[in-house]
């Protein structure tokens, strides 16, 4: 058996591949301790999994402006010497960072006390924790095709990000009867990620009793803090009644994936990998402020792969337009989905394990940071 330690908080895009790969573990009779952030959307996304262990580490997310700078330096010293007196404690054979602002400074932590450190990039664009230690990691995972500058070609394995074991699709009538939708009728859900997107919810709401008019039902994940739940029904240009569903937060997301014929929604790596494991259809809206403007690289790929469509944020205006276009059109969703079904073909949880199996052996043969683990 084996001890590692992940480190996975900040957003849901961080934690929820955090989650997949300590159930995997653990499932090969590993353990795995997680580093979390504070932050609500953490708590919430970790209750469902009273089995693992959590950690909650302190520190904030990067920012140029010079006082949330000052804030984000005093938070990553603080949070270093928690991942050093995590590292001390628990004496993991590995540390695996998931990005975010919680992966530097275990991936810190772990270099300054010997411990192999493997680091897992998402997105198509790298991210800072990536850059800045990716090349003292004993191991770095990246998307199929992104090579990350500085890290060795020894060190880099190809492998999309683990998608937790209940995401998988289910037939599209019973998913849309346990959230309460109407089997028979369209269903477009709109997600702003795990934080929920102001714009995205100003669209869905502004054009609630067009799409009923035409018979689409529709799921809206607004984001915690961002409202609260609430049920609406309206009209239909038949007469039927047609459902417009509102929450702050979904843990059913296999459920509401395979409901949707269509996804509205950001383009994080996390929510792409959840598309391609349900096969369910998206038009992607990436976050023009993005970190080095990652989520339109994931978009545009995600587009040249087949499994949707791209609109830029500064062209909402013809949304619209592109859903009824789009919903309605059968034959165009069926080939969306083959397309899906074609990008889900690596198991990356099952890669990753065995690969961190060899590591953490490697580490347990030489332990190159005893010493400094027990100082």
């Amino acid at each position: 058996m084996s001890r590692f330690l992940i480190s996975c908080g900040g957003t849901g895009g961080h934690v929820s591949p955090g989650i997949s790969l300590a159930e995997g573990l653990a499932s090969r009779g590993h353990e795995a301790t997680l580093l979390i952030s504070t932050k609500r959307v953490d708590s919430r996304l970790c209750e469902k999994y009273p089995h693992l262990r959590f950690r909650r580490m302190p520190g904030s997310g990067f920012s140029w402006h010079p006082v949330r700078m000052a804030r984000f330096a005093l938070h990553q010293a603080a949070a270093f010497k928690f991942c050093v007196d995590t590292l001390r404690e628990l004496r993991p054979d590995a540390v695996i960072g998931f990005g975010g602002f919680t992966s530097a400074p275990a991936a810190a932590a772990g270099r300054l006390l010997g411990v192999p450190v493997a680091l897992h990039e998402a997105n198509r664009v790298p991210g800072l924790a990536m850059r800045a230690f990716g090349r003292f990691a004993a191991r770095v995972y990246t998307p199929h095709g992104i090579r990350v500058p500085g890290v060795r070609a020894a060190a880099t394995r190809h492998a999309g990000l683990p998608v937790r074991r209940e995401i998988v699709r289910m037939p599209a009538a019973q998913a849309r009867q346990s959230l309460g939708l109407d089997p028979a009728q369209k269903v477009l859900a709109i997600l702003g990620g795990s934080q929920g997107a102001t714009s995205l919810n100003t669209w869905a709401r502004s054009r609630l009793e067009t799409l009923a008019f035409e018979g689409i039902q529709v799921v809206c994940v607004t984001g915690l803090g961002k409202g609260t739940s609430e049920t609406l029904v309206m009209r239909s240009k038949s007469g039927e009644s047609v459902k417009a569903v509102f929450m702050p937060f979904c843990d059913r997301v296999a459920e509401l994936l395979s409901a949707a014929d269509l996804v509205i929604t950001r383009a994080g790596a996390g929510t792409i990998e959840e598309l391609i494991r349900c096969e369910t259809p998206a038009i992607l809206i990436p976050y023009p402020y993005a970190a080095s403007d990652h989520q339109r690289a994931n978009a545009s790929f995600f587009e040249r792969q087949g499994g949707g469509l791209v609109v830029e944020e500064a062209a909402l205006g013809g949304l619209h337009s592109e859903v009824l276009d789009l919903i309605f059109n059968d034959w165009l969703l069926r080939q969306f989905r083959k397309n899906l079904k074609r990008m889900d073909r690596a198991n990356s949880l099952n890669m990753m394990v065995a690969d961190l199996e060899e590591i953490a052996g490697t580490a347990r043969a030489e332990p190159p940071g005893a010493a400094a683990l027990q100082a």
